[in-house]
């Protein structure tokens, strides 16, 4: 093991979970970051509809009348 002399320093009750914890953190930030700053991430997240589905000459369905 390359850093076995690290758990000498730091237990590993604290080191893992902390280790844990900041990897949760990035891999979020990182996801989060993505989902505001593209247009296709939340498109895709909801199920955008596709321009195939548009012209396959389905008819729309007639609007509600009150």
């Amino acid at each position: 093991m390359i850093y076995g002399k690290m758990w000498t320093v730091v237990k590993p009750t604290v080191g893992i979970p902390l280790f844990l914890g900041a990897v949760a953190i990035g891999s979020f930030s990182v996801h989060l970051a993505l989902l505001n700053n593209t247009t296709w991430v939340k498109a895709f997240l909801e199920g955008g509809k596709s321009a195939k589905g548009a012209a396959s000459g389905a008819p729309a369905a007639p609007a509600a009348q009150k």
